[in-house]
């Protein structure tokens, strides 16, 4: 990743997006810490007691009470006896000798009174002192609480801060190093969130996509109205009623033909061997040597009627199929005896298999160029048949890659088979290899892990990514494949907006009927579209998760659980599990490929190792100037993809 700011990450064409990781770089901090309240002060007498107050005069009051009696008996004595002097019954010398006495006992006695009085308010006063000095420290304590608890807040408060801003959801993309994507598992909705995430990112980074859907499930219709809503105009053939428009093929040479046509016919036949494919692929090339360059698939089936004797040949010469030299030349092609009869079956049996792919090219027209191509196949055909039309498909394909000089950009065109299991093992080899030398990224999604599909997972140097795999026995050679001691967080959000979509269903419309494309934007009004806008309002996607963004308990919820058979057989429907080789080991990492997770606030196009080497490192990164971490548009739309360029 570019050295900025994560939340400013750009899309990367060197990059292959799978997904998105919830991860948290930094933990929930709690809530916030309680503010101290005296009362969780230890308590401590911080005020004199009244009630001792009270104990203490009362015993002051009880010690005194014999000298306050003896105080006040003297005071009465030395007013009786000045009473008695005044009345002259006492002479003043007595007087004066029993005033100094009674009036000196009474000072002593009130002396003593005094000085329990004192004794007493000293008492008090040492009592409310050490009173204070307990209030100042528990203030003092309760402050420093305060003190503390700001302190603690203040780190929360930051804390909480970080944990609010931060980036909750990491791209999972794999290097255009990587050859080749396998998707094991997975059902029809899940597969049309990986395909629409996968494709959207690859046609915003300005390369051509090529999907052949053998689903007959229809998953590129939300990656095809997110195209359209970015300007351009994706092709898309239905076959087999577009096949008279489809003109794949139609350029190769008279060797690459026979070998596809031969690939064509073997798969109705799971265990014909090499010798037998060799065998048809020579009958086709003396035909077509015999027809001459650019033979369509009805002279080739009509040649092979006149081989195998079926019919009247006449009917050929009349609608011109054949003519009378190439008819000549066909009867003359292989000797006669059992050599000649074992031809003329299998010639037999190449024209009854080919005659499902007679009307193949026969109202080709020239189309506007596209960056994404789209052939499918209709739900309402014959299972076998669709077999063929993809076989056919697959194995041109091939052929047109093994022509193209290798592209010095990986990946800048990619071409997705979804439901490869329903290919020959044989023909999926072929596709990978010619892929492999032109530089073409390839993905193909498996329903099921089949000996054939176990046979070549993960082969070579390709990335594998497991989604939901009800099949116990499937989920149980994944979870060997990736290693049950991985644990793997899982959030709540993926498995709140999984049953929202388990039930997307639909079909595609045609575009090549008619000779064009339907009247999409012109040329200089293309690239308006913006990648997270288009999501939100043309995908099936961007309309449920919109609903979930509104309920904020599910934003930051997750759960952790390690990879074991059960839990692959119940992950929800765009959970994605991708795992390849890296230089420190293989790499295993759980993603949502829910593609509307790219419009939500908290999502980068950083991936989280990255991000949190860039956050976590021993500096700060400056921040960067607000922009649109998206391109505005798709650009202008390169020249058009022929099916025999790949760069």
């Amino acid at each position: 990743m570019a050295d900025v700011h994560p939340e400013h990450a750009q899309l990367q064409a060197d990059r292959i997006y799978l997904g998105w990781q919830y991860a948290m770089l930094y933990p929930d901090p709690g809530p916030p810490p309680k503010r101290p309240s005296p009362e969780e002060i230890p308590e401590e007498q911080v005020a004199v007691d009244p009630a001792w107050v009270r104990r203490e005069r009362l015993q002051e009051d009880l010690l005194n009470r014999p000298v306050k009696i003896v105080g006040i008996i003297m005071t009465i004595l030395a007013a009786l006896i000045l009473v008695l002097g005044v009345s002259e019954i006492i002479g003043w010398p007595f007087v004066f000798i029993g005033l100094a006495a009674t009036g000196g006992m009474a000072l002593i006695c009130g002396y003593a009174v005094h000085q329990g009085e004192r004794a007493l308010r000293s008492r008090i006063n040492e009592q409310q002192a050490r009173a204070d000095q307990r209030r100042e420290r528990r203030e003092r304590r309760l402050f420093d609480a305060q003190e503390e608890h700001a302190r603690r807040y203040r780190e929360w408060a930051a804390k909480k801060e970080q944990y609010d801003r931060q980036l909750t959801w990491y791209a999972v993309a794999v290097p255009d190093e990587i050859d080749r994507i396998d998707v094991a598992g997975g059902t029809l909705p899940g597969w049309s969130a990986l395909i629409t995430l996968l494709g959207a990112t690859r046609l915003y980074s300005g390369g051509h996509l090529t999907v052949l859907d053998l689903s007959e499930g229809a998953i590129a219709k939300d990656l095809i109205e997110l195209a359209r809503r970015g300007g351009d105009d994706p092709l898309v053939w239905v076959l087999p009623v577009d096949l008279p428009r489809l003109d794949l093929g139609a350029t190769l040479p008279p060797e690459a033909f026979a070998d596809v046509l031969a690939h064509v016919v073997s798969v109705s036949e799971e265990h014909r061997t090499t010798r037998d494919l060799s065998f048809d692929t020579a009958i086709l090339e003396r035909v077509l040597e015999v027809l001459g360059d650019c033979a369509t698939i009805n002279q080739v089936t009509a040649a092979l009627r006149a081989l195998a004797q079926v019919g009247d040949p006449r009917d050929d010469l009349r609608s011109g199929l054949l003519t009378a030299v190439q008819l000549e030349r066909i009867g003359t092609l292989f000797g006669r005896g059992v050599t000649d009869r074992v031809v003329i079956e299998r010639a037999w049996a190449l024209e009854s298999q080919l005659r499902k792919l007679e009307t193949l090219g026969s109202e080709a027209v020239r189309l506007p160029p596209a960056r994404l191509r789209v052939v499918s196949m209709d739900r309402q055909a014959g299972v076998f048949g669709n077999r063929v039309l993809g076989t056919y498909v697959a194995t041109a394909l091939t052929h047109i890659l093994r022509q193209s000089p290798a592209s010095d950009r990986p990946w800048y065109h990619t071409i997705i088979v979804a439901g490869a299991d329903k290919l020959r093992g044989d023909v999926l080899d072929r596709l990978m290899d010619a892929c492999e030398t032109s530089q073409t990224g390839l993905v193909l999604t498996y329903r099921s892990l089949t000996p054939t599909v176990r046979e070549r997972l993960g082969r070579g140097h390709a990335a594998v990514a497991f989604m939901r795999l009800g099949n116990a026995e499937d989920a149980r050679v994944a979870s060997e494949h990736m290693g049950t001691e991985h644990r793997l967080e899982l959030a709540q959000l993926t498995e709140t907006i999984s049953p929202a979509v388990d039930g997307m269903n639909g079909s595609y419309t045609s575009t090549v009927r008619g000779g064009g494309s339907p009247g999409g934007a012109a040329e200089d009004e293309k690239g308006e579209g913006d990648l997270k806008e288009g999501i939100t309002e043309s995908t099936e996607w961007g309309r449920s998760a919109s609903k979930a963004m509104g309920e904020e308990r599910v934003l930051h919820r997750s759960r952790e659980f390690l990879v074991e058979p059960h839990q692959l057989q119940q992950l929800p429907t765009t959970s994605v599990i991708v795992t390849h080789a890296t230089a420190e080991g293989r790499q295993v990492r759980l993603a949502d490929a829910n593609p509307a997770i790219l419009t939500f606030p908290k999502t980068t196009l950083g991936e989280f190792e990255e991000v949190r080497r860039l956050m976590l490192g021993p500096s700060e990164p400056e921040p960067e100037p607000d922009e649109d971490p998206f391109p505005p548009n798709l650009g202008p739309p390169p020249e058009r993809l022929d099916w025999r360029r790949t760069h």
